[in-house]
């Protein structure tokens, strides 16, 4: 106890490692749309260890479990929208403590499948209605939502948006950061995923991530296309984090998509993920190689707990048995400008001032090498929004993405 006035014990602070650091970010600016709360999120630090991904899962962990307790007793009691809230945030924190738990752990499915089942839990309490769907993908059913906006919402009949995140992102994240905006524009939504991505792999760990995504549009559109609601000229792409190349991807390759938002555009993987490390993986000599059997044997003053995760990852979502070849296979990942110039169709290229040069060059490529009309926008620092996704401003990269859907659909 201390004998001065306080009005609180929390402290506004985060951790001095990047990668953790943006991960509290991007968890604090759900808050905007119900899947945080900022006090429990700053709490919730000052127990996990910097740069620690045990200390985190632990920690998100218990919290989706208090959440989803509070919840379940709360709908139990008849109070809807307090159980709805407390479901989200839980589903949430279910998410969070996923993307810090080993890909070969078996908790890793296990928190993934308890944020769908908060998130499922949540949808029965809302006003819009919310379809599971299933979209075929050879012997493979791939995971999707169909969400409808409330009656009377303002924009009725406006249009579709389909929404596919990236590396790490969830449906029911997608939901919660650009979902909500979406439907109270009055959007219609299909939240969908492809082979390698995180709902994909809580199922079915061993589907890799592929370069040709345009096999995933094709049974998305059919989907969107069987639906009464939709209206064929009015449906719309958008693409989150490495979803911005699965986007770029396949709107090279179907012209029914009519308008195309990239958050960020990504043409080339390989380069964007060299530009992370620092320098080319693919390059290195093959003694200096490491499989996944021997990535707990990385010194530790070399290559973090953190940085160990993410390479063995990387390496088991892409179906590489090593790290060099991991981003050898990354250059099929790619997009020419041959190909861009297919894009006939109005898009939007979004890019944070602050994510570095290569994802910038890879924005300006991208907005030049379209054939359609571009438009443009570059968040930054005074924004709040310069990071990557604007984590840390999603209702004002919504009011940018979402009026310029507007227009484009007008």
């Amino acid at each position: 106890m201390t004998d001065g006035l306080e009005r609180g014990r929390t402290r506004v602070a985060g951790f001095a490692d990047p990668e953790m650091d943006f991960q509290l970010m991007r968890q604090l600016g759900s808050a905007r749309y119900g899947g945080a709360s900022v006090g429990e999120c700053l709490a919730l630090a000052r127990r996990i260890e910097n740069g620690v991904p045990a200390s985190w899962v632990a920690a998100f962990a218990a919290a989706a479990e208090r959440q989803e307790r509070d919840a379940r007793a709360r709908a139990g009691r008849g109070h809807r929208i307090s159980a709805r809230d407390q479901f989200l945030v839980a589903c949430n924190s279910y998410r969070a403590a996923e993307y810090y738990t080993c890909v070969t752990d078996p908790r890793h499915a296990e928190y993934g499948r308890k944020s769908r089942d908060c998130f499922l839990a949540a949808m029965q309490l809302q006003d819009h209605a919310c379809e599971v769907v299933s979209l075929p993908f050879g012997d493979t059913p791939l995971p999707a939502y169909c969400i409808r906006p409330a009656p009377g919402t303002a924009g009725g009949k406006s249009g579709t948006l389909m929404i596919i995140s990236g590396y790490d992102g969830t449906l029911e994240e997608t939901y919660l950061a650009y979902g909500r905006p979406a439907l109270e524009r009055g959007y219609n939504l299909l939240l969908f995923t492809g082979p390698g991505q995180m709902d994909t792999l809580r199922y079915h760990p061993g589907l890799h991530f592929i370069p040709e995504y345009e096999r995933v549009a094709a049974p998305a559109l059919e989907y969107v296309l069987s639906r009464p609601e939709t209206d064929a000229r009015r449906i719309a792409l958008m693409g989150i984090s490495l979803g911005g190349y699965f986007a770029t991807r396949m709107a090279v390759h179907e012209p029914r998509i009519r308008a195309l938002v990239a958050n960020s555009p990504i043409v080339d993987v390989h380069a964007y993920l060299v530009s992370f490390v620092g320098f080319d993986p693919a390059e290195m000599p093959e003694s200096d190689d490491f499989g996944l059997d021997e990535i707990d044997h990385l010194p530790p003053d070399v290559v973090s707990l953190q940085q160990r995760e993410m390479a063995r990852n990387m390496m088991l979502r892409f179906g590489q048995d090593s790290f060099r070849r991991t981003y050898i296979r990354l250059r099929d990942f790619r997009v020419g400008d041959a190909d861009l110039k297919r894009i006939a169709c109005p898009v939007l290229g979004l890019v944070g001032s602050g994510e570095g040069k290569e994802p910038i060059a890879q924005f300006e490529r991208f907005c030049r090498g379209v054939s359609g009309p571009a438009s443009s926008h570059i968040f930054t620092e005074e924004e709040g929004a310069d990071g990557h996704c604007q984590s840390g401003n999603l209702a004002y990269s919504a009011a940018v993405s979402m009026d310029w859907l507007d227009e484009a659909f007008a």
